[in-house]
């Protein structure tokens, strides 16, 4: 068969358009995928146990933050039919490498809710709290810190804050915040809502029912109902609250 000159340097063009696509295919590399980073979670306490896989936590969506490779999750095991005891758990490429569940295990109905990671080593979680019951609880931490205990009454639920190890899990310090009565200074309920870090204080949003704390510890003196809104300035060894702010209270 005899081509014409001018088929012939078509079919040459063609033919090389071909082998540049191909080629073009075959050394492109695809680009890695960004790397997820997840620094602070607050959200609904969630229920889990140290023998659940990532994904069986990572599905029920509660709280975690996320570096890179590295997760940690909190949340709650239930131990009895009116008894729940935190759990906070840490991962590595979807392997365990820490859980914990002795920080409280005591009578109180206590959950884990939030978390703030830096990516590095700086890990806060925060706790709830109905009230102080005998046994081992977050008190053993909170000794010399800005609230030590629950304090007065039972029942309203509070937060308590925890500085972590994010290497082991060991509970560095801990303090308890929570709004105080202004009537009777018995302790009522907060709900931290927000975490963020600057590099030396931990800023806590939190709705306070009647009535939030003053840096002093004390009852602020508001107006309105409750719940107020709330914001608390940590040192990061929360030991003093450098502000303490709510609308409608001073």
């Amino acid at each position: 068969m005899i081509y014409s000159p001018k088929l012939q340097k078509y079919l040459a063009g063609f033919s090389l358009s071909i082998l540049l696509v191909a080629d073009l295919v075959i050394t492109q590399k695809v680009l890695p995928a960004f790397a997820e980073t997840i620094n602070s979670s607050i959200s609904s306490a969630v229920t889990f146990s140290c023998n659940d896989s990532e994904a069986t936590i990572k599905a029920k969506n509660g709280p975690r933050v996320v570096n890179g490779s590295s997760a940690f999750y909190i949340g709650y095991q239930q131990v009895s039919s009116n008894n729940k005891n935190p759990v906070t758990i840490r991962f590595n490429n979807s392997i365990k490498s820490w859980c914990r569940t002795d920080y409280e295990t005591t009578n109180d109905d206590g959950t884990g809710y939030g978390l703030y990671w830096n990516g590095g080593d700086v890990l806060y979680g925060v706790y709830s709290s109905t009230g102080s019951q005998t046994g081992s609880d977050f008190r053993r931490f909170a000794t010399g810190r800005w609230l030590s205990s629950y304090g007065s009454g039972g029942g309203p639920k509070v937060a308590v804050i925890a500085r972590i190890n994010p290497a082991n899990g060991e509970v560095n310090y801990a303090t308890f915040l929570s709004a105080k009565k202004a009537d009777n200074g018995n302790t009522n309920s907060l709900v931290v809502q927000t975490l963020s870090w600057n590099g030396t204080n931990l800023t806590v949003q939190a709705k306070s029912w009647w009535t939030p704390r003053r840096a002093n510890t004390n009852s602020m003196t508001c107006t309105g109902s409750s719940p107020y809104i709330y914001t608390a300035v940590f040192t990061g060894d929360l030991t003093k609250v450098n502000s303490a702010s709510a609308a409608t209270c001073s």
